[in-house]
């Protein structure tokens, strides 16, 4: 346990207290600033009475970025397939 990092993290006004990797703790300071730059987008650009509203919106942002780039990847993933077949064939007919 003794490998353990203790942290704070302020997100929406709050302090979060977290026991951690050391090797986890970039990842999560980063997210914490794209979280508050995004807190603060949501609340200039929209009257937002709830903080809980402006989270629920970066919750949401957030998901559907993972889940887009899952969507491309598998397009991707797709396009590769279908070149690596095409030159399997011509391959196969130079054999």
């Amino acid at each position: 346990m003794s490998d353990q990092l203790k942290i704070k993290l302020s997100i929406a006004n709050r302090v979060y207290p977290l026991t951690i990797n050391p090797k986890q703790e970039e990842g999560l300071r980063k997210a914490t600033k794209k979280i508050e730059a995004m807190i603060g987008q949501f609340e200039q650009n929209y009257s937002v009475r709830d903080k809980q509203d402006v989270l629920a919106m970066c919750a949401l942002q957030f998901a559907a970025q993972v889940e887009q780039k899952s969507i491309d990847k598998a397009h991707v993933n797709e396009e590769v397939h279908e070149k690596l077949e095409a030159l399997n064939e011509l391959l196969n007919e130079h054999i």
